[in-house]
């Protein structure tokens, strides 16, 4: 019985452990998925229903590439185009999360 107990406690950390890696690793990931990747697809590349119909440029688009960090941080929280602002919807951590995994696709 022992062992048992013992077996589910180490099994209860490892997931535990693996869930908070995964977190860790990409912290805009939700951001992102919640409130972008509807129209900027879930690889950046808007080749979606809506990315298709907005015309949204890929995240490969050398338009977009040109934009610092700093700048599409910047566009998110304040809107540009068709994209509305999320400031006030937002956090400007979570504005900055999810810039950086979006921006993780350029690679």
């Amino acid at each position: 019985m022992n062992s048992k107990i013992k077996r589910s406690v180490v099994l209860a950390v490892v997931v535990s452990l693996t869930a908070a890696v995964s977190f860790a690793q990409s912290p805009g990931k939700a951001t992102y998925e919640h409130r972008c990747l509807a129209c900027h697809g879930a690889d950046g590349m808007a080749s979606n229903g809506i990315g298709k119909v907005m015309k949204i440029r890929p995240v490969t688009d050398p338009a977009v590439k040109r934009y610092s960090r700093a700048e599409m941080i910047d566009l998110t929280r304040d809107g540009v185009g068709k994209m509305q602002a999320y400031k006030g919807d937002l956090t400007d951590q979570q504005i900055k999360d999810s810039v950086n995994y979006f921006r993780s696709f350029m690679k």
